[in-house]
């Protein structure tokens, strides 16, 4: 460059000067604010696009879906939880939430409550079933999502809320002021005594006081004379693994070995044994599983089936054998990081194939074959006994039962919300009658039904967009009639009703308890 030309456009030279200047430090700058250079990358992209985008830019949602975009090349259940997901997981898994304490459903529009929580504000307060909350703080409700209607009715304890409610049996409405409080969550939905001495225990979920209700609800079945268990954790998706390794622990001895992790980094293999206290090691076992049952669930199932301490009955399980750790973001949100696979005692490994994707992942069902012991496409392991059992995704059942599945316009009744909409209906007019004429379950068991209800469900059902089908209908009958009494049953006894009503035609559950009369002889198995 001529010293001619500099001293004829100084400007020009001064500014490529200041551009080359400018350059080297924002390169400098950048190095030293992003030294990893996909970190600078991802960076520089979203400082540029809210920047220089046409338009304006919800950078939360730029942010939100960058996330979700990086974790879906991970496994499926590595995941970011916004703010209120991670909210409402949190409260799930501690057991508890502030708020009223009501089951509820939106039926045409309007808030009506299932049920008040046991020992919840609401129950305290005379709070009954069916009554329809039309009113909270004054403004109408009708209309309310489900969203809606938690985001009015809970808030912090102590806090007050008003509404009012609209209860048909009286055909008046009622106004309440209830002062919020801590709700529990339960993680057992029943435990009960069956024909005598089978204690069945039906867990929802690995949540923080799970060991502490399923240990409270066992020692009460021990005292009513329970002398065998059926424990079910169908469709149970897991939860806390060290609840996992507690509730094995139960029905374990000896300091066996539970399950054991292993990771990329090392602070994350561990492994769990069971502690030399005495729980229910000696009482015959049965563990009903399915599609359903998921990750915590199938460290229990796994332990106990490897250890050939009692058998597992139904389907094989959804195969989530990974490990993940929960990280809160100063945001509030959270996201969970798979940190290690999980192994049951002999080794096998539990997660599924995951490679295509994730909706492949959680829309394909493994299809059960007649027989486990055709099944060439399992990984075969030994049990602690010698027994031959199944890996490589999900834990195989010893005794197979497949789901019987109901007609389409059983399914359409569900979906529409046909049973708890007309038992509804039937209970504000006979609610009294029932009450004062059954005066135990067993009694209302043995001698009650709707079947003189049939013609006019079948008109409710039709007029409410569930079209009658003659064939699907003969076909579910029974199911169909047997679980409009169990909504009857949980009216009048709660989920103790429910489930001693759907259980008698549960065919998983009616294996299990011919398994206990026919093969097992003692808290060990004996598989043919």
């Amino acid at each position: 460059m001529s010293m001619n030309f500099i001293k004829k456009y100084p400007i020009i030279i001064m500014a490529l000067v200041v551009g080359v200047i400018i350059g080297i430090k924002l390169q400098i700058y950048l190095n030293e604010r992003f030294p990893d250079k996909n970190e600078s990358k991802i960076n520089q992209i979203f400082e540029l696009t809210t920047a220089y985008y046409f338009e304006d830019v919800d950078t939360t949602k730029l942010v939100e879906s960058a996330i979700n975009g990086m974790f879906a090349q991970l496994d499926p259940h590595t995941t970011y939880l916004p703010i209120e997901d991670e909210k409402i997981s949190e409260e799930t898994f501690r057991g508890e939430f502030d708020g009223i304490g009501v089951e509820f459903q939106i039926i045409k529009d309007t808030i009506t409550v299932v049920s008040p929580i046991s020992g919840g504000p609401s129950q305290k307060a005379g709070i009954q079933s069916g009554d329809k909350i039309v009113k909270i703080e004054g403004v109408t409700a009708i209309g309310f999502s489900n969203k809606d209607v938690i985001k009015s009715l809970r808030g912090e304890r102590g806090s007050e809320v008003n509404f009012t409610i609209y209860r048909s049996a009286n055909n008046r409405e009622y106004e309440y002021s209830i002062i919020r409080d801590k709700i529990p969550i339960y993680a057992v939905d029943v435990s009960l005594l069956y024909n005598d001495d089978i204690g069945y225990v039906n867990l929802s979920r690995f949540s923080e006081t799970t060991t502490i209700e399923v240990s409270r609800a066992l020692a009460k079945l021990k005292l009513d004379g329970m002398k065998k268990i059926i424990f079910d954790l169908r469709n149970n998706p897991g939860g806390y693994l060290n609840e996992a390794v507690s509730i094995t622990d139960l029905f374990l001895d000896d300091s066996k070995l539970i399950v054991y992790t292993t990771g990329r980094i090392p602070e994350f293999d561990t492994e769990y044994f069971a502690d030399n206290i005495d729980g229910y090691e000696s009482y015959p076992l049965i563990i009903l599983v399915n599609r359903g049952s998921a990750s915590a669930s199938e460290i229990v199932a796994g332990a106990v089936q490897d250890w050939d301490r009692g058998l597992l009955v139904g389907e094989t399980t959804f195969g989530k054998g990974l490990v993940q750790r929960p990280f809160l973001l100063s945001d509030g949100s959270a996201v969970r990081i798979t940190v290690s696979k999980y192994y049951t005692p002999v080794g096998r490994a539990i997660q599924r194939d995951y490679s295509n994707g994730k909706n492949e992942y959680y829309l394909t069902v493994y299809s059960e074959p007649d027989s486990v012991k055709t099944d060439s496409t399992k990984l075969k392991f030994e049990t602690k006994g010698g027994r031959m059992v199944f890996g490589g995704g999900g834990i195989t059942p010893d005794t197979l039962v497949p789901y019987v599945s109901i007609t389409n316009y059983s399914v359409e009744l569900t979906r529409n919300n046909i049973y708890y909409q007309f038992i509804r209906h039937y209970l504000d007019n006979n609610k009294d009658r029932l009450t004062s004429k059954y005066n135990t379950l067993k009694e209302f068991n043995t001698n009650y039904n709707l079947l003189n209800k049939k013609n006019e469900f079948i008109k409710f059902a039709s007029d409410n967009n569930a079209k009658f089908n003659k064939d699907d209908f003969k076909t579910d009958e029974e199911y169909i009639f047997r679980r409009l009494k169990a909504y009857v049953a949980r009216e009048l006894w709660g989920n103790e009703g429910w489930y001693s009503v759907m259980l008698e035609n549960d065919k998983q559950f009616q294996t299990a308890v011919q398994l206990f009369e026919n093969e097992l002889k003692t808290n060990k198995v004996d598989i043919k």
